[in-house]
Order: structure tokens, then sequence, then C-alpha cells
């Protein structure tokens, strides 16, 4: 067996590459979030028109996965990641060129479709480049920058309003994926064509896999209508439709939820959310390395990964005690505990597609789960923005948060039970394959 210790860190580097652009993703996507005060005045907004610009991008996030889920399996990670990120920094960019509301929700739509690449390639490129035991830590490293791109937000875009206006924020901030895009074309390749990977960290990402020349049907691209008569495919869609929508109120939501509860002023850097995204960074990490932690003393990889799930749909109820408290910072460490719990859980539903599918079919299904996923998100805004503008109304809009955290408190035990279900009989995929 080689050790990973001597067989060099290259597959780190690479990890490193897909964080940063999970970073700049995150960064261009809930920029919004923070601007909203601003372009509420600028658009003449109501939280209802807020809630359908968010649905805009939901949706077309969801058409994205599907979209880019099947191109980056045809064309691979590398070709597929650079075209996502090309369309998705130009759109976030041409936010600042919207004249009207329906061209402001126009660019929002195409920055959906486009920003809906970065997860399928990110996992097929974790598949490619880690070995099992591996997987859970490099996935929480990289899907940690869905913490660490709120977290500087945050920081940055007050600071970029303040000092140049709402417009440059969308451009200085789109601009970044272009600096990713020359490193990630210069320095990435799959390992098969890597020259800078070392023959021994080469063997260590193929240990305990077959080798490539004879991997055979189970390494053939799947077609979708087999995807979806697969009970793991429906594991990764039920882990996504049931709690994504959670995590983007938490991103859309949370800075406006702050304003309006205890008057915290978006205009300035503010040190409560960026606590609340900081302490999701150790839930995404922790996560992938607990889950690692378990598989390497033997634990089977599923049984390992659904244990985790189940600690976070326990560690989310953590979140139905916000409704008595009464102190911003009670609050601030009620829904860090939750929103870092949900990031254990996305980095464990994600490591969970590249343990049961196919490497070849990986980006497929993660597509079709992240359509899922969006879907939700797509359908959740309109509760929310209804149930929100009825409790303003009434002069209550607390009331109507505590309705929306209590759902997001259950979601994870509902998604977690439906997945023990589906597991439960699971045969693996080659053999269901044959089957049919």
């Amino acid at each position: 067996m080689t050790n990973s210790s001597k067989a060099g860190n290259y597959r780190w580097f690479v990890c490193g590459l897909l964080f940063f652009a999970t970073t700049i993703n995150y960064i261009d996507r809930q920029i919004i979030g923070f601007l909203k005060p601003t372009l509420e005045v600028e658009f003449n907004w109501t939280e209802s028109d807020y809630a359908r610009i968010v649905m805009i991008f939901s949706a077309c996030y969801a058409l994205g996965f599907l979209v880019f889920g099947n191109f980056i399996d045809r064309l691979g990670s590398k070709i597929g990641y650079a075209v996502s990120v090309v369309v998705w920094s130009i759109a976030a960019m041409l936010h600042a060129a919207a004249k009207t509301t329906f061209g402001f929700a126009a660019f929002r739509g195409l920055l959906g479709i486009s920003e809906a690449g970065n997860f399928p390639a990110a996992v097929k490129v974790i598949a490619e480049w880690f070995p099992q035991k591996e997987r859970g830590l490099a996935t929480g490293i990289f899907n940690s920058g869905t913490s660490i791109g709120p977290i500087i937000a945050p920081i940055l875009i007050p600071w970029l309003l303040g000092a140049f206006g709402w417009k440059e924020a969308f451009v200085i901030t789109g601009a970044l994926g272009f600096i990713w895009l020359v490193l990630w074309w210069i320095y990435y390749e799959v390992p098969a064509k890597q020259k800078r990977l070392s023959q021994a960290e080469y063997d260590l990402i193929h240990a305990g896999q077959p080798p490539v020349e004879t991997q055979g049907a189970a390494e053939k691209k799947i077609k979708w209508s087999q995807l979806l008569g697969l009970r793991q495919t429906w594991v990764f869609i039920v882990g996504k439709l049931l709690t994504d929508p959670i995590w983007w109120f938490f991103l859309f939501w949370l800075p406006s939820y702050f304003a309006s509860t205890f008057d915290l002023d978006l205009k300035k850097p503010s040190m409560h959310l960026a606590v609340v995204y900081s302490l999701t960074t150790f839930g995404s990490i922790a996560g992938g390395y607990l889950s690692s932690s378990l598989i390497k003393r033997g634990w089977p990889a599923l049984k390992a990964r659904k244990t985790v799930l189940f600690i976070v749909a326990v560690v989310v109820l953590s979140i139905l005690l916000i409704r008595f408290a009464t102190d911003i910072w009670t609050v601030v460490i009620l829904i860090s505990i939750a929103a870092a719990a949900h990031q254990a859980w996305s980095t464990n539903i994600l490591t969970v597609v590249s343990d049961i599918i196919p490497k070849n079919s990986v980006s497929s299904v993660v597509g079709i789960g992240g359509m899922a996923g969006s879907l939700g998100s797509t359908i959740f805004p309109l509760l929310v923005g209804s149930l929100l503008d009825h409790y303003k109304a009434i002069g209550n809009i607390g009331a109507g948060y505590n309705i929306l955290f209590t759902i997001c408190g259950l979601a994870y035990f509902v998604a977690w039970g439906i997945i023990q279900l589906l597991t439960s009989k699971m045969k693996p995929v080659e053999e269901v394959l044959k089957e049919k």
C-alpha cells in the first residue's frame, strides 16, 4: 500500500483550486443579499419581488445542473468547469448593466444556469483525484468555499458598495472568476494526463480501484433513464431536494433577517454574519473529516456517511430555539450551529455520490440531484416571500421567521429517514444494470 505522506500532495493542490472556485461562486451569488436594501430602493422591490428574483435564479440553477451535469461528463472536468466559470463571471458582471427589474432578473437567470456547473465538475474532480478514504475530507475542504464566500461577502461587499457603488461591486466580484480560470487552465489536468503527478501519488489515487483499462461497463456513462431507476440516484435527489432550500434561505434572507429584527446596518461590514459563515466552514470540513475517519477505521463508506447525516439532523434542531432568544449574539450562535451542521450534511451527501456511482456518471447524478435541490429552492422562496410580506403587514415579521426556522429544523430528519429507507436494500449499480 502506498504511504500517503510520501506519495506527494498534488491532489490537495487540485482540491485547493476547487475550493477557490467554490468561494468565488458563492461571493457572486450572495452579493444580492447584501445589496438588497440598496437594490430595493433602486428598483422599487417588495419582499415578493425579491423572492421572485431568487426564484428565477433557483429555477435557472436547476436547469443549469441538468445541462452542465451531462456536459461535464461528456467533455470532461477541465473544459466543462472552465466553460461554467467563464459564463457565470460574465453574467455576474452584467448585473451592473441592468436598467429594469426584468433585466436584472434575466442576468440573474444566466448566472444561475452557469453557476450550476460548479458542483458537478468539482465532485467529478474529487472522484478522479482522490481515493475513497480521502474523499470526505477533500469534499469538505472544497465545499467550505460555500462558507468562506459568505464570510468574505459581509466584509467585501459593503466596502465595495460604500467606496464605489452597487454596479462596481458586481463588476469587481464578477471579474474574480477570470483570475481563477488562468490557474485552472495552466495547472489542471486529469491524473492520467497530469505530468506534475508522481507515479506514487497516481498509485495512491487509484488504490483499491480497477485499472483504468479494465474498468469495463461500470465506467461507461450510464443513460439518464437508467440513472433515474437507481436507488443511488434517489439518495442524492432526496438529500438535496429537502435541504438545499434551507441553505439558500440562510444565504439570501439572513442579512435581511438581522436587519429587520435587530436593526443591523447592512451598509457596514457585519461581524455577526461573518461569525455565522465562519462556523459553517468548520462544519463542512469537520463533517468530511468525521466520515473519512470512520472509513479509515474500517466502517463501510455508506454507513459512515449516513451516521454523520443522522448526527447533523439532530444538531440542526438547535435552530428551533431561536423563537425564545432575544439577544442578537444568542441568535447568531444558534443559526451558526444549524448552518454548520448543514454544511456537514452537504459535504457528506456530495461525497456519497462518488462512493456509490461510477466515475463517468458522477457529474450526471450530481446534475440530477442538484436540479432537484434547486427546484425545491425555487418553490421555497415563494413561501418565504408571501409569509414575510403577510407578517410584515401586521407588524410581526419575527413570527414569520420563526415559522421558517421551524421548517428548517425539521427538514433534515425527514430527509435522513427517506435516505435510510432507500439504502436498506440497495444493490450495487453494476448488479442492478446487469439485471436490466
